[in-house]
């Protein structure tokens, strides 16, 4: 009996071992800021851009970019390349022709700002060519770990870009954002008129598009939707420790 007796617990440890090994661990998806910051001393035209990688490697999206030629985007041979010239949320305009001092940032959130991608080691790349250059464009990459330690990087540089700088500032804690989303809610919803953005320490609150685009912009809580056309936007709650997603229709 006392041997079954030990049996049996030892295939209840081996069964609560496996089961806690297999199940699934929550995602932790710190809120906070990244800003890249480079100059770039040159005065004849050029194309400037700066970008984020998934972990694996693959494009997450664009911080900024700088030419409005396109027949010249090839000559960003790395981001023409990775992004597959794709800015949506990015910082763009004109060609540059002056030495400048550059700041971009990411707020931690995938391409359509829908919600903070996850903790990892995100690759950064800065490229810049110009007609001299061609395809044999200057390129920085380097990369940053994005988690709840605040962390500064200074690649090495290529001219003529230089002072490069990456700066992570996350919030207070890790959030692990399913469970921090809970604490928000926006109703009515669907909703017809207005909506209130439930929460503690609610600092604005912002209904875009389902692509991203900021449509509307509020500091209170309570907020006029009456002139957007029906159909689903997201409603982007930003509280004093991180943001929140939400979901809603307009009838």
């Amino acid at each position: 009996m006392k041997k079954l007796l030990t049996s049996l617990l030892a295939l209840v440890f081996v069964v609560t071992i496996n089961a806690q090994n297999s199940a699934p661990q929550a995602t932790t998806a710190t809120a906070g800021t990244l800003t890249v910051s480079a100059k770039v001393t040159y005065t004849s035209p050029y194309y400037y851009a700066v970008w984020v990688n998934n972990p694996s490697g693959t494009f997450l999206r664009t911080l900024m970019m700088y030419g409005n030629n396109t027949s010249y985007y090839n000559d960003l041979a790395h981001w023409n390349s990775e992004s597959a010239r794709n800015k949506v949320n990015a910082v763009s305009g004109a060609t540059r022709s002056a030495t400048a001092t550059y700041s971009s940032t990411w707020n931690a959130m995938d391409q359509a700002n829908g919600a903070i991608v996850a903790d990892g080691t995100y690759p950064v790349k800065i490229e810049m060519t110009s007609e001299n250059y061609g395809t044999s464009s200057k390129y920085i990459a380097t990369s940053f770990t994005k988690g709840p330690v605040a962390q500064t990087v200074t690649p090495t540089v290529v001219s003529p870009i230089s002072a490069v700088t990456l700066t992570w500032t996350p919030v207070n804690t890790a959030i692990d954002n399913v469970e921090f989303s809970k604490l928000y809610n926006v109703y009515p919803n669907p909703a017809i008129n207005s909506i209130y953005a439930a929460g503690n320490d609610i600092k604005a609150v912002q209904i875009c598009s389902l692509a991203g685009k900021i449509l509307l912009t509020s500091r209170e809580q309570k907020m006029n939707i009456s002139t957007l056309p029906k159909g689903f936007y997201l409603a982007v709650i930003y509280a004093k420790d991180g943001m929140v997603v939400k979901k809603i229709e307009k009838l």
